[in-house]
């Protein structure tokens, strides 16, 4: 499965995990560990976004992970996202799909919406909506379908 595979199979809400290629540096060596953790590390994929057009600049599909969030005390301060174009050099892994049965709370409707959270089941997801402000938010049930994907390995 390639990039452009990930764009076209995977659910939202599978955990991606990509990679250079490279081997791990050892722990002693902060800044190049830090770099290769840069290029060799996962995340929730949240966005699929289809090629578009800017003027006369064609800005190609991408996939965006969220890959963290920073904070403390149940608070986030930081959220960080990652945003690769289908052509990217990097491998790509699905490890992991969301359940049958989980729900995605997307921020709005459409196919450029954005997952904000995987909730375990419907009312899992609706309390969780009392408590966060997305007032155009979108509930979607993942389906046996989408979680049927053959061939979970990207290179």
């Amino acid at each position: 499965m390639s990039v452009q595979s990930i764009y076209d199979h995977a659910p939202l809400g599978a955990i991606i995990r990509f990679s250079d290629g490279t081997p791990r540096p050892p722990e002693r060596h902060r800044k190049k560990l830090a770099a290769w953790e840069h290029h060799n590390s996962s995340g929730r994929l949240t966005r699929k976004q289809a090629e578009r057009r800017v003027a006369s600049t064609v800005i190609s599909a991408s996939i965006t992970l969220h890959a963290g969030d920073y904070g403390g005390g149940g608070v986030v301060v930081l959220r960080i996202h990652r945003t690769f174009p289908v052509d990217s050099d990097l491998s790509f892994v699905m490890t992991e799909c969301p359940k049958v049965g989980a729900v995605h709370v997307l921020d709005r409707p459409g196919d450029d919406a954005d997952l904000v959270y995987l909730a375990s089941h419907r009312a899992d997801a609706e309390e969780w909506l009392t408590r966060h402000g997305y007032p155009h938010a979108v509930l979607r049930e993942i389906s046996a379908d989408e979680t049927a994907v053959q061939g979970r390995t990207a290179t």
